[in-house]
C-alpha cells in the first residue's frame, strides 16, 4: 500500500445539515424574525429553503451562511403555485410531508430520480392515521406525494423503523393536530427536532423511547448558531484515525449523543480522539475534536448502535478496510433505502478495489488491512456519502481511485474536496 504524505491541519466543518433543515422549517412557522447563523448552504438544504419560500415565507440570505427568516406563524402558510421540488433531499420530502399534512390546502412534492426511488409509506401511513390525505406512486409507497391536509387528530404511533425523519414528520404534523401526538420508537434516534421545538416554547416530553408533543398556540422565533455537522466531520475523523502519523483538529463539532455512535466505534478500534472545550451552542452539545493516527483494529457494530451512526457507515467502511482484522455491521437494513443501497454500493466498490468483503441482508463484513488496487473505477451511484468515503480512502492510502460522480457531494457538503486537498490531496479522477 502506498504511503500518503503527512496529513495534518485544522478543518472547519460546515453547519449541520439536519439542524439546518429543521431550523428553516420551524423558523418559518414562528411568529417574528429568526436568525440562523452557520446555516449549511447545500443542495439539500436549499431545497428546503425553496419549499418554504413557495409556501409564502420570506427568507433572506445574509452572507454565505446566515439566514433571516420572517416567520408567518402556524396558520400563515399559503398554497404553493407549483409542484414543490425536494431535489435529492429525503429530509425535505419526509418532514415537509408532515408540515404540508397540517395545511388546509392541497400540494404536491416531488424530487430527483434518486429521491423518487426512496420509500415513503413510512410517513404516509401515520399522516393518514392523523387525518390527512396522502397519495403516492406504486400503491402509495413512492414519491411524488399528493397531500391534502388539515383537520388532523393527535395519535399514538409506534414507528416500525428507527427514523428521525419519520418521527419529525409526525411531530411537525402534531403541531397542527387536535390533542397530543406521541411517537414510540424501536430505538432512540437523533433528537434535533425535539430540542429545537423546546427552545421555541413547544411542550415536548421525552420518556425513554416515547416522545409526546402537545400542540402549541405559537412558536417563538429562533436566534441560533448551527454547530458543525458530525456526519460531515466523520470523513475527516476516519481519515485522521486510520492513516499513521496524522494530526487533525475539527473545531465546534456537534456531539449530540444521538449522532455520535461513530466516535464510540472508532475508539473501540483504537482511535486517538480527544473532545476538548465542551460547550452548548443553540441547545446542542459541541466540542473541538482532536485526532491522531495510530492504526486501527477491526470491530463489530450491532443493531443497537446503528441509529446513532446510520449516516456514518460508509465512512466506517473505509476505516474497516484499513484496520487489522475483520469488521462487521449488522442490523443496518435501513442502509438499503438511502440515496443508494449503501450496503451494495460500498461492498461492490470495495470488492472492485481488491478489498476482501461481503454483504448480509442487513449489513456487511470487511477484512483488513487491504491492499487497494490502483486506477480502478468506482461507481458512486450518485450517492454523496459513497463518493466522499472513496475520496477519503484514496487520500488515506495514497492510491489513485477513479470515481463515476463527485458532483453529488454538493447535496450535503459543498467544499469537501477543497478541505480535503488542504490537508492532503486525494489521488482520484472524477469521470463524466
Amino acid at each position: 500500500m502506498a504511503e500518503p504524505a503527512g496529513i495534518k491541519g485544522m478543518v472547519d466543518i460546515p453547519g449541520d445539515k439536519s439542524i439546518s433543515h429543521r431550523a428553516v422549517m420551524l423558523a418559518s412557522l414562528a411568529r417574528g424574525t429568526s436568525r440562523i447563523r452557520g446555516f449549511l448552504r447545500s443542495g439539500d438544504t436549499l431545497a428546503t429553503v425553496a419549499m418554504m419560500r413557495s409556501l409564502g415565507v420570506a427568507i433572506h440570505e445574509v452572507g454565505p451562511s446566515e439566514l433571516r427568516i420572517e416567520g408567518v406563524g402556524l396558520a400563515g402558510l399559503s398554497r404553493p403555485d407549483a409542484v414543490i421540488d425536494a431535489g435529492n433531499s429525503g429530509t425535505t420530502m419526509r418532514i415537509g410531508a408532515g408540515l404540508l399534512a397540517g395545511q388546509a390546502f392541497s400540494s404536491t412534492i416531488t424530487g430527483d430520480r434518486y429521491l423518487l426511488r426512496r420509500p415513503m409509506a413510512r410517513v404516509i401511513k401515520p399522516l393518514r392515521l392523523m387525518g390527512a390525505s396522502v397519495k403516492g406512486r406504486e400503491k402509495d409507497t413512492l414519491p411524488p406525494l399528493n397531500i391534502s391536509g388539515g383537520g388532523l387528530k393527535g395519535i399514538r404511533y409506534p414507528t416500525p423503523v428507527a427514523s428521525a425523519q419519520v418521527k419529525s414528520a409526525i411531530l411537525v404534523a402534531g403541531m397542527f393536530a387536535e390533542g397530543t401526538t406521541t411517537v414510540v420508537e424501536p430505538m432512540p434516534t437523533r433528537d434535533h427536532t425535539e430540542r429545537m421545538l423546546r427552545s421555541m416554547g413547544v411542550d415536548v416530553v421525552t420518556d425513554g423511547r416515547e416522545v409526546a408533543l402537545h400542540p402549541p398556540g405559537s412558536l417563538a422565533p429562533l436566534d441560533m448558531e448551527v454547530p458543525a455537522d458530525f456526519s460531515a466531520a466523520a470523513f475527516f475523523i476516519v481519515l485522521a484515525a486510520a492513516a499513521h502519523g496524522t494530526e487533525v483538529s475539527l473545531p465546534g463539532v456537534g456531539i449530540n449523543g444521538t449522532r455520535t455512535g461513530l466516535l464510540t466505534v472508532m475508539r473501540r478500534m483504537g482511535a486517538d480522539v480527544r473532545l476538548d472545550s465542551r460547550r452548548d451552542i443553540g441547545g446542542e452539545p459541541v466540542a473541538d475534536l482532536g485526532l491522531r493516527g495510530r492504526g486501527l483494529s477491526g470491530t463489530e457494530i450491532t443493531a443497537d448502535e446503528i441509529p446513532s451512526m446510520i449516516d456514518e457507515v460508509p465512512a466506517f467502511c473505509v476505516a474497516a478496510a484499513m484496520a487489522h482484522g475483520r469488521s462487521e455491521v449488522r442490523g443496518a437494513s435501513e442502509l438499503r433505502t438511502k440515496e443508494s443501497d449503501r450496503i451494495s454500493s460500498m461492498i461492490d466498490a470495495l470488492a472492485e478495489l481488491g478489498v476482501n468483503c461481503g454483504e448480509y441482508p442487513d449489513g456487511l463484513w470487511i477484512e483488513g488491512p487491504s491492499v487497494i488496487r490502483p486506477g480502478r473505477r468506482v461507481d458512486t451511484r450518485g450517492d454523496h456519502r459513497v463518493a466522499m468515503a472513496f475520496m477519503v480512502l484514496s487520500t488515506a492510502t495514497g492510491v489513485p481511485i477513479e470515481l463515476s460522480d463527485t458532483a453529488c457531494i454538493e447535496t450535503s457538503f459543498p467544499g469537501f474536496m477543497d478541505l480535503l486537498a488542504d490537508i492532503a490531496p486525494p489521488r482520484l479522477t472524477s469521470l463524466p
